[in-house]
């Protein structure tokens, strides 16, 4: 008796080829279509940065050419620069200043945004408008402000039998007076991210706590804040990257002084690169700026786990 064979199945190779193909052809398109960024992002982020780190161990200046010299750079620095400790003293004052206010302003306003009231779109409306003024703008504004002569915040002062300090003119106000011209932006971003972060609150958990008796400051210490927490977290890391490159302010109002009071150390990076043309000397102190941000930013994620809370 004859035996039957089993009839061939049909090659299904052609259909792993076909999805080779099809994969090859995806990531050749997603690779056209991102090249654009992956360029931009070698010629003016990734290129300049490793410039700067092979320029920060070199004498180099505009116009003369690099030799390189090591550690040098770093040694001066640390060792012969009364400017840079001067800098990085003034720029610490400010950080633990105007970052805690900044952030407790932008979280109280947050709140009063927050309630249930008529017209509170023109409220915010109102409050978020004089963030997106020009920095150069609020800084000449201020420096009318703050005039020790004819400013209004002295007039005030005057009115009211207070004495009226010389603000940028003095050693001892300046710093606290632009570390005030800070807050002027607390009504920004800051605070929209606060409203958003009071917005995504479950109504329920104010109500079972009403339920149970909690009072206002009660149901803010114990859900509010908590909830907030990951937010707190958020715009403290921001703030404190962007106010250790504070140089607006200092650049237009007061130039680092007072007796270099308000030197910053952004405004000292700048003068030493642009104005005296050490480019190494300042590619070194943006280094060491880098590595002072990026310490920061890891011990506050760091310690982060002992008070922020996530809901999940």
């Amino acid at each position: 008796m004859a035996v039957q064979s089993k009839p061939a199945k049909p090659k299904q190779g052609w259909r792993r080829e076909y999805r080779s193909s099809m994969r090859r052809d995806e990531a050749w398109h997603g690779i056209l279509f991102v090249g654009p960024w992956i360029i931009g992002f070698l010629a003016f982020v990734a290129g300049p940065f490793l410039a700067s780190f092979v320029l920060s161990f070199t004498s180099y200046k505009v116009g003369v050419g690099a030799n390189w010299i090591g550690f040098s750079n770093y040694a001066e620095m640390f060792g012969d620069d009364p400017l840079f400790w001067k800098s990085l003293y003034n720029t610490g004052y400010y950080v633990f200043l105007a970052v805690p206010l900044g952030v407790l302003g932008s979280l109280m306003l947050a709140v009063l945004l927050n309630q249930k009231v008529s017209g509170i779109p023109v409220f915010r409306t109102m409050v978020y408008v004089p963030s997106i003024v020009s920095g150069v703008a609020v800084a000449y504004l201020w420096m009318w402000l703050l005039d020790p002569n004819i400013g209004l915040i002295n007039f005030f002062l005057r009115s009211v039998n207070l004495p009226a300090p010389l603000w940028t003119q003095s050693e001892t106000w300046a710093k606290p007076a632009l570390v005030l011209v800070s807050l002027y932006g607390i009504g920004g971003s800051t605070m929209v991210i606060f409203l958003a972060g009071l917005q995504n609150i479950s109504e329920s958990l104010y109500e079972a706590a009403e339920l149970d008796g909690a009072g206002r400051l009660r149901r803010f210490s114990n859900i509010t804040l908590p909830l907030l927490s990951p937010i707190i977290l958020f715009n403290f890391v921001v703030g404190i990257i962007g106010s250790f490159q504070v140089f607006t302010q200092a650049y237009l109002m007061t130039r680092g002084g007072p007796a270099n009071a308000t030197m910053f150390y952004v405004l000292y990076l700048y003068n030493v690169a642009f104005w005296y043309g050490r480019m190494g000397y300042g590619s070194a102190l943006a280094w060491i700026l880098f590595i002072i941000i990026l310490i920061f930013t890891i011990v506050q994620l760091k310690i982060s786990n002992r008070w922020v809370f996530y809901e999940e």
